[in-house]
């Protein structure tokens, strides 16, 4: 093949990725969700809600995450982000919530970030923890409608649910939920269970430091032993040797 049908290959194929990463940009460049591990249903999690910048000439200021009515979770607790300002609010719920035992009657209905002292720069995304629970176990996916707020005024509303399989040109996030597990603590402990998984790594901790221990003190107690051994037949055969030595002299 010669050098000029390899150039012209090189060209048509930078052309050819050039034009798909065009195509893919706008589509994937929307706020979504994703889990820290995984988000069991019946479990706790730990979110972080992906807030790109799309525009070329403005910031992202504002960001606000509507959670579910529909499964309303009991435990919602974002995580400080530095230069952003968080508000939380709750809402009564028509039904109570049972939650290790405790009727709870309110819930998070919207979580929002406002800029203070910091933006989402064109070019720059940024990330927005919570930490969730517990998931509900009759659903595999939460809808979380956000809005996001640029500093010229704009307002873009990520809400569309997707349908049928194709994605909405302004879809919502959405958090799919895996398998409930055999602890139901998914992604993240559920805090109310932290003292007890604590004291049995704590006893398990103890335990594998007796047995390490125990290891240790067998191993000393051995080679003791063999250094005695060697010493011992050391001693017998420098006997033997100074019996041997003054047979011959003698003779």
């Amino acid at each position: 093949m010669s050098a000029t049908n390899v150039s012209r290959i090189a060209i048509a194929a930078g052309v050819a990725a050039s034009t798909v990463l065009l195509l893919a940009g706008p589509a994937a460049a929307h706020v979504s969700v994703q889990p820290q591990g995984e988000a069991a249903k019946g479990g706790y999690a730990t979110l972080n809600f992906k807030v790109p910048n799309e525009r070329d000439q403005a910031s992202t200021v504002k960001l606000e995450v509507n959670f579910p009515a529909d499964h309303p979770l009991s435990s919602v607790t974002p995580e400080a982000v530095p230069g952003w300002k968080i508000a939380v609010t709750k809402g009564e719920l028509d039904k109570p919530l049972e939650v290790h035992g405790r009727k709870i009657t309110e819930a998070v209905t919207k979580v929002t970030w406002t800029a203070d002292g910091s933006k989402i720069a064109p070019g720059y995304f940024q990330q927005f923890p919570v930490s969730v629970g517990q998931l509900p176990e009759d659903a595999d996916q939460l809808v979380f409608k956000a809005i996001q707020t640029y500093d010229n005024e704009e307002v873009v509303r990520w809400i569309e649910e997707p349908k049928g399989g194709e994605e909405p040109d302004s879809p919502a996030p959405v958090l799919k939920l895996t398998a409930a597990t055999e602890d139901h603590h998914g992604g993240a402990a559920d805090p109310a269970g932290d003292d007890d998984h604590k004291a049995d790594d704590q006893a398990a901790s103890a335990e594998g430091d007796k047995k390490e221990t125990h290891a240790a003190s067998s191993s000393s107690d051995t080679t003791a032993r063999t250094l005695g051994i060697i010493g011992i037949l050391i001693g017998i055969a420098g006997v033997a040797f100074g019996v041997l030595a003054g047979r011959r002299r003698t003779a």
